[in-house]
C-alpha cells in the first residue's frame, strides 16, 4: 500500500513502453490462448493518459480529462465515451486518474498483497457490483510502476509489463488531445 500511495503522491506524470499479454480462459478440449501486444503509455494526473498499441494491431486510447477516445486504425473507427462514466473502477484509474489514495478508495477496496518476483503488490477490487473487472494487482519495483495484472469477470487475464518507466516526465499537452481522422467513423456513446 505504501508503494501505491507514494506513487500517487510523487509521480504526477510518466511514460513507459509496455507489453501486454491477454490470456483467454481454456475452453473444453482446448488450452488457454494468449495474445501479446505492445506499445507506449503516457499519463498526466489527474485523468489524462494515452496508450498507443503498435503491435500486432494499431490502436490508440486517449483520455483527455473529459472524453475517452478509442481509435482502431484497421477499422478506421473512433469510439468516444464520457470519461467520468467509464474510468471509475478501471486499471487506468489506479495509475493515472486518482489524485490521491482516498479517491481510489471510493471505487476500490485496496489491500497489500504478498511480495513476489521482486515486486511489492497492491490488490485492488472494484466496489461496483456491475464491474466487468474482478481484480487488479499493481506491482512496483523500487517505487516504480512495473506491472498491472487484471482479471475480468469472464476469467480473462491481462498483464501489462512496463519498461523504461520515466517518472514525472515532461509531456506535451497535445499528447492528451485527440482529433478523429476526417475519414474515420465516429461513434459517440
Amino acid at each position: 500500500m505504501e508503494s501505491l500511495e507514494a506513487f500517487i503522491k510523487s509521480v504526477k506524470s510518466g511514460r513507459a513502453d509496455f507489453t501486454q499479454v491477454v490470456t483467454l480462459p481454456a475452453k473444453e478440449g482446448q488450452a488457454a490462448r494468449a495474445k501479446t501486444s505492445s506499445g507506449t503509455f503516457e499519463f498526466s494526473r489527474p485523468g489524462r493518459f494515452r496508450f498507443v498499441y503498435k503491435k500486432p494491431f494499431e490502436q490508440t486510447i486517449v483520455a483527455d480529462g473529459q472524453t475517452l477516445w478509442l481509435y482502431d486504425v484497421d477499422l478506421n473507427q473512433v469510439t468516444a465515451r464520457k470519461q467520468a462514466q467509464v474510468l471509475g473502477s478501471t486499471p487506468a484509474a489506479l495509475i493515472a486518474s486518482a489524485a490521491d489514495l482516498r479517491a481510489l478508495q471510493a471505487d476500490f477496496v485496496l489491500a497489500a498483497d504478498a511480495a513476489s518476483d521482486g515486486l511489492e503488490w497492491v490488490l485492488a477490487s472494484p466496489k461496483a457490483k456491475d464491474s466487468a473487472l474482478q481484480s487488479v494487482r499493481v506491482g512496483f519495483r523500487s517505487g516504480e510502476l512495473a506491472v498491472l495484472e487484471m482479471l475480468d469477470s469472464f476469467g480473462q487475464r491481462s498483464s501489462l509489463r512496463f519498461t523504461g518507466f520515466q517518472a514525472n516526465a515532461v509531456l506535451e499537452a497535445s499528447s492528451f488531445q485527440f482529433k478523429p481522422p476526417a475519414s474515420a467513423d465516429v461513434i459517440r456513446q
